[in-house]
């Protein structure tokens, strides 16, 4: 079994950064990709960015492309997601996932096996 724990997300002011942390722990054997996403209020959950295995493919939802930056650190089983210039219009519950099937990268939610509980961002104008 899997257990992914996103870090406390938090309000912050528009135009200032973030950066969301996802720690995996159980049975993982390291080449696994990762995903985040997110679900605004009112709105479908949405593919923002994923990293393959080795960290060397990345690959980013259109709108996210610029302000958006995901990593990891494989010896400490996380991965990271890095928001900058952040905006109202970023105010969702992200969430970060698991594909242990594939070690490329996927923007399908079907694709991921284990997900965080989410942790919710608010961004203030």
């Amino acid at each position: 079994q899997v257990q992914l724990v996103e870090s406390e997300g938090g309000l912050v002011q528009a135009g200032g950064s973030m950066r969301l942390s996802c720690a995996a722990s159980g049975s993982t054997s390291g080449t696994y990709a990762m995903g985040w996403f997110r679900r605004a209020p009112g709105k479908e959950r949405e593919f923002v960015a994923a990293i393959s295995w080795n960290g060397l493919n990345t690959d980013y939802a259109d709108s996210m492309k610029g302000r958006f930056a995901i990593s990891r650190d494989n010896g400490k089983n996380t991965v990271y997601l890095q928001i900058y210039m952040l905006k109202p219009e970023d105010t969702a519950i992200y969430y970060c996932a698991m594909d242990l099937k594939s070690w490329g990268v996927s923007t399908r939610p079907s694709s991921y096996d284990y997900w965080g509980q989410g942790t919710q961002v608010t961004v203030s104008s």
